[in-house]
């Protein structure tokens, strides 16, 4: 039996666990929450999120708890769409839902270690076999083995995230972007209504007041499409998230001896594209189906090869489109581009 040590225990570290196979890997997953989390948001599974879900045999499950996107407009501040492509074949699901889902399809042979990881020491249980990096934006792993210049980088961004239990309101679905503003509003499973949204604030870093936040966010859209206004007059803050924005800097390999970096530890990017939750889990089937296939070390390279550059792209491109949705001097110019660009 080759060891395994998981350090992380959400999307991509349950994943992985899930995938693994039982009688040729030891498997050990540390997570510092038990539970689900305690505020519900939505996530974005594109059509290579699902195919990798049905290889766990949890994609049945996913789409009954799930619901399907249809339109998705791009409006400006005042509610007035822009553009509005169809997009097919994204579902969303809750991450209570999705964590819920994947944590039950992990072999009870599993062993679940709950804790804080802060360091990788040299010796003992944590420094042999294999260690999987799925420890979010702020990795212990990738400190470890990739060293202080691959520390998480603070954005000026403030997200804020939450379900609201009545359903969107008519032709009032899509982005809105402001001037270095951007509201989401979309329809959440069980005829909920999804909202996010972004712009500049001082909160933070960490530990962020979510009654504050909240009255920033109300302040920062007062201007805004009553749609808008609508869904911040009624979240609450026991049913809002609010966090800054994170991002992981380039790296060229996502494997040094005995480590892999799998999920937001790997590439933790900006939310604009709605790609994290998405990749981290075709990079925990992708590692898994591998690991069981082949050696470790040709399954690792292989894994690397299939998962750095395409996920480094995507990193760089939700990157770029921030740029474009927040800005605040180019606004007018976006606007005007936008509205030439319509079919």
């Amino acid at each position: 039996m080759e060891a395994i040590t998981i350090i992380g225990g959400g999307i991509a570290g349950l994943a992985l666990a899930a995938g693994l196979d039982p009688q040729r890997f030891d498997v050990a997953i540390h997570e510092q929450r038990s539970g689900v989390p305690a505020v519900e948001t939505s996530l974005a599974m594109w059509p290579e999120a699902p195919a990798a879900l049905a290889v766990l045999g949890v994609l049945p499950q996913i789409r009954e708890a799930g619901t399907t996107f249809g339109g998705m407009a791009l409006r400006d501040a005042a509610g007035t769409a822009l553009v509005a492509p169809e997009v097919r074949g994204v579902m969303g699901v809750s991450r209570a839902d999705l964590i819920r889902i994947l944590d039950a399809a992990v072999p009870a042979s599993v062993h679940r270690v709950e804790g804080r990881v802060d360091d990788i020491p040299a010796t003992g249980p944590l420094a042999s076999g294999l260690l999987v990096g799925t420890d979010g934006v702020h990795s212990v792993v990738r400190r470890a083995f990739w060293g202080t210049r691959s520390q998480a980088r603070l954005t000026p961004y403030l997200a804020l995230r939450g379900v609201l239990p009545a359903p969107v309101q008519d032709n009032a679905g899509g982005e809105y972007w402001g001037r270095g503003q951007l509201f989401g509003i979309t329809p959440a499973a069980g005829g909920r209504t999804y909202w996010y949204a972004s712009f500049r604030s001082g909160l933070g870093p960490a530990g962020v007041d979510v009654a504050q936040a909240l009255e920033q966010a109300q302040e920062c859209f007062a201007g805004s499409a009553p749609a808008v206004r609508t869904v911040l007059e009624q979240a609450t803050p026991e049913a809002t998230l609010a966090q800054r924005i994170w991002t992981t800097p380039g790296l060229r390999s996502f494997m040094r001896p005995g480590a892999v970096l799998a999920g937001d530890a790997a590439h933790g990017m900006t939310p604009n594209l709605g790609r994290g939750a998405c990749e981290a889990i075709v990079d925990a089937v992708t590692l898994a189906e591998l690991l069981n296939a082949r050696p470790l070390e040709d399954a690792l390279r292989a894994y690397n090869r299939q998962r750095a550059l395409r996920t480094q792209l995507l990193r760089l491109a939700s990157s770029a489109m921030a740029g474009v949705a927040l800005t605040e001097r180019g606004q007018p110019l976006r606007d005007r581009l936008l509205k030439h660009a319509a079919p």
